[in-house]
Order: C-alpha cells, then sequence, then structure tokens
C-alpha cells in the first residue's frame, strides 16, 4: 500500500492564477508548501510570461497542444522550468491538461 493516494473523483477544479486555468490539488506538502495539480488550460487561453520565485515546476502534458515562442508541446512532453527563470507565454490551442509539480509554494511573479 501506498502512504497517499489521490483519486480525481474525490477533488474539485478549481479557479487558477490566471482566467482560462484551473488547478485539482492532488497533493500539497504543508512543509515545502510544493504541490502536484492537475492544470487545465481552455483552449485560447494565453498565459502571459512569468516566474515561480520560490518553485521549479515540471509539467507533462496529458492531452492537449500549447505554445511558447516557436515550441509547440503536445500530449507526452515533459516541461521543466527552474526556479527563478521566467517562461511564457503559453497559448494553448486546444484544452490542455496537465500534471505538473511544484517542489516549494505555487507563488507566480
Amino acid at each position: 500500500m501506498f502512504p497517499y493516494v489521490a483519486l480525481t473523483k474525490d477533488k474539485k477544479w478549481q479557479p487558477g492564477p490566471y482566467e482560462g486555468v484551473e488547478l485539482m490539488v492532488l497533493h500539497k506538502n504543508e512543509i515545502t508548501g510544493g504541490v502536484v495539480v492537475l492544470r487545465k488550460f481552455k483552449a485560447g487561453c494565453t498565459i502571459p510570461a512569468h516566474t515561480h520565485p520560490d518553485a521549479n515546476e515540471w509539467a507533462y502534458v496529458l492531452s492537449g497542444e500549447w505554445q511558447e515562442s516557436d515550441v509547440t508541446y503536445t500530449n507526452g512532453t515533459l516541461f521543466h522550468a527552474p526556479k527563478g527563470v521566467r517562461h511564457g507565454p503559453h497559448i494553448a490551442r486546444t484544452e490542455v491538461i496537465s500534471l505538473t509539480t511544484f517542489d516549494g509554494p505555487l507563488t507566480v511573479v
């Protein structure tokens, strides 16, 4: 048995830090503030360029397609943004769902 199991049927989508973004928190580390979330971008949504000053971000695209600069990320892509490194804007070409981990508090600047 695993010490922690999260079932999406027991969780709810909640508003994310930007319009058109929703988060489903699967786990939160109460000591570090880190989170594991499902993240959903609505089709056509643009997330402005930003940094996460307190956390490294890892995102695995489960479905959909988003573009950043001249790169298109599709399902099966792993994306890493180191703590403090500016990234984006992200443009959702379709609805995008990713499994995303932040190893510290999810702050956005």
